[in-house]
């Protein structure tokens, strides 16, 4: 009793089985060129990525290391910067200035 019943659940479950089977396998192949081309767009996208990511970085760190330069060549100059400064100021203080003629028409 037990076999028989077996038998026709195993009857009517393989068909079912099979069709199910045959639905993925469809589906997958269905699939399969988007899943390619996902792959491909993911892996590209990757690979320029990262390349500029290694040049922008490279390029952060140049402008980095110019402006340390720059700064620590400016810093000790500033002493002299604010003397010529100083000098500009009394130099332009001490001259007479032209007055300004409004010329009307």
């Amino acid at each position: 009793m037990l076999g028989t019943l077996l038998a026709l659940a195993m009857i009517v479950a393989v068909p079912l089985i099979l069709v199910l089977v045959v639905v993925k396998v469809a589906l997958a192949l269905l699939f399969l060129p988007f899943k390619i081309l996902g792959f491909v767009l993911r892996l590209v996208t990757g690979i320029l990525g990262a390349v500029f990511g290694l040049l922008f970085s490279g390029l952060g760190l140049a402008f980095a290391v110019l402006a340390f330069l720059a700064v620590a060549v400016l810093i000790p100059l500033l002493p002299l910067v604010f003397l010529g400064f100083a000098i500009w100021l009394v130099v332009r203080a001490a001259r007479p200035r032209a007055a300004v003629q409004v010329i009307r028409a």
